[in-house]
Order: structure tokens, then sequence, then C-alpha cells
């Protein structure tokens, strides 16, 4: 398993780790919670203690259309169906959530939705609609307001994407309305996305290309670009195209040069998104190894934002 406190220890030589996020720096740690079903998990407010982590995005949303055409949550035994939802709708209602993501706020951690996941079963038909789930979002999460509101009174800090199925249709416009409806809102809001390695990512890569996001957290796991590919050295090579060629092992450059030349946000920031135990995916490194992998790939990619780990459960 990952110790946070020796990759922390890496991430800023030795220096303790601020607990505030900071999409300026290089030194962010986020860390999925919500998707721990054997009872390891510990509340989410027990993770925001951990001045080592500075953001915390909460898994799943994981259907997007469902009874009454609002969307499931499945956070795995903390909440979900099985422990009640809004009349006439299949949305948990888990508003006793809300003291712990007030919490983790007020620690200055950012806390966000994740769309998605590897058992994500929707997708969007069209830009439309992609409008209009994000009006359902804004108003289920962020800074609208609804009778169905899952954390009750609390304001998530913005959304992540981590969509591995299905059409790439709709998620630029679900994006740009996000930032549409935060226009003049009294706190900002921050979109991610957790692509796959392989570039152009196959569902997200049009969003990417087309709409503004803060940070990217790349799964380098379960891939050949992954960062237990043999010849990690490859990072240091600057091949500059767009696409990663057949075989390419570990491809943050591919990343940092789309970052720079293609995002609408030029200020974008990549994270490199690894495991956070060997049970956790294929492609795992301990702490020691990736704290040396991220220091030297921020020293050459001005894009590095930090470090994201699935999931939190499994740190230590």
């Amino acid at each position: 398993m990952i110790s946070v406190t020796i990759l922390a220890a890496v991430l800023v030589g030795g220096a303790s780790q601020v607990m505030a996020y900071n999409a300026s720096c290089g030194d962010n740690l986020a860390v999925y919670w919500g998707q721990n079903s054997v009872g390891g998990q510990q509340n989410l407010a027990a993770y925001c203690q951990d001045s080592t982590i500075n953001a915390i995005p909460i898994a799943f949303l994981n259907k997007f259309f469902s009874t009454g055409g609002l969307p499931e949550i499945n956070l795995a035994n903390t909440c979900g169906i099985a422990n009640g939802v809004f009349p006439g709708t299949s949305l948990a209602n888990c508003q006793f959530l809300a003291a712990d993501i007030e919490a983790c706020q007020q620690r200055n951690k950012i806390v966000t939705l994740s769309l998605g996941g590897g058992t994500g079963i929707d997708a969007l038909a069209s830009d439309t609609q992609g409008i209009a789930f994000a009006n359902t979002i804004w108003d289920l999460f962020l800074g609208g307001s609804s009778d169905t509101r899952p954390f009750g009174s609390a304001v998530l800090d913005g959304v992540d994407l981590d969509i591995e199925a299905g059409s790439p249709t709709g998620f630029a416009a679900f994006v740009n309305q996000i930032r549409n409806l935060s226009v003049g809102a009294n706190k900002q809001y921050f979109v991610t996305a957790a692509p796959q390695c392989p570039f152009p990512d196959a569902h997200l890569g049009d969003a990417l290309n087309a709409a503004n996001f803060d940070a990217i957290y790349v799964q380098f796991y379960n891939n050949a670009c992954g960062i237990s590919t043999p010849d990690v050295s490859v990072q240091f090579i600057f091949i500059r195209g767009i696409s990663s060629p057949p075989g390419q092992t570990f491809d943050f450059w591919a990343w940092d040069t789309w970052a720079k030349t293609v995002s609408p946000n030029k200020n974008v920031k990549i994270f490199i998104g690894a495991p956070a135990s060997p049970a956790a995916a294929d492609g795992y490194i301990d702490a020691e190894t990736l704290g040396a992998l991220a220091v030297s790939t921020r020293s050459q990619f001005s894009s590095f934002g930090g470090v994201m780990l699935w999931s939190v459960h499994l740190l230590r």
C-alpha cells in the first residue's frame, strides 16, 4: 500500500505539505473516496484530517438517467439505494454526508463528485442532453437548488469525469454549461477528468479539446503507457507529436504537449494517476518510486500538477 506520508515527503522535498488545494502548484495529492465495499474505508472527514491530501473526488455518480429522470449515486457500503431514496426516484438520500463534506472544505480541501467510473452505464445522446444534465448536476450537487439534494446543505466544489465507456458525445457541452452556470458564483468550481493514459482518450478526447478543465487525473495504470512499464526513462524523450506511438511506455509527454498546445485552458494541470496498492489496479509502484517519478516529471513538464491515487481506503 502507498504511504501518503512518504509520498508527500518526496513530493515536497521533506517539507510539510500545505493543506489547501492550489491549482497552480505541482505538489497536490488527489484521492478518490467512496468505492470500498468491504468495510475498511473510514468516513470522509477522517481522511480530511490528513494534511497531505488536497482534493477528494467522491465516487461515483454511476447512472445519469434513472427513475424520475434523476441520476443514481453508488458509494459502495457508505451510501446507495439501500440507504433510502428520494420519493419517485432512485437517487440515494445521503444527507448525513453533508457534515463530513463541509468539514473537509473548512480544512481547505476541495470535494468534487466523480461521474461514471468503471461500471458507469450511461451516456449522453447529444449536446442538448449534455446541457440539461449539467443543469441537473448543478441543482443537485453544486450551486443550484433542489428538494432532492443527496448531500443536503453541502455544496460540492465541482465535478470529475471518469468516463470509461460509451460515446464521447455531449461531454464538452456538459462542461461548458457547468462553466456558464458558475459565472458570478460566490465560490470557485473545479472541473477535472480522469482519462486513460493512451492518448487521445477514446471517451473524453473530444471534451478535453473543446472545454475548459482545471486538472486531468490521467490513469497511468491498467495500460502499457502506465508508470510500471519497464522503460520509464522514455519520459525524458521529447517526442513532439500529439498521439502516443504503438507500444509507447509512460507517456506524460503527450499529455503535456496537449496541455500546452491544444487544451482551451493552457494552465491546465496534469496529474500522475496511480494505484494506491497492488490490489487497486495493474501497474502499482511503491511510494518512494512514485514520489521520485513525480519529482522528475515535475522538473521537466510545467503542466505537472501532482499525484492522483485510486483509492483512499487502500492508503496507509
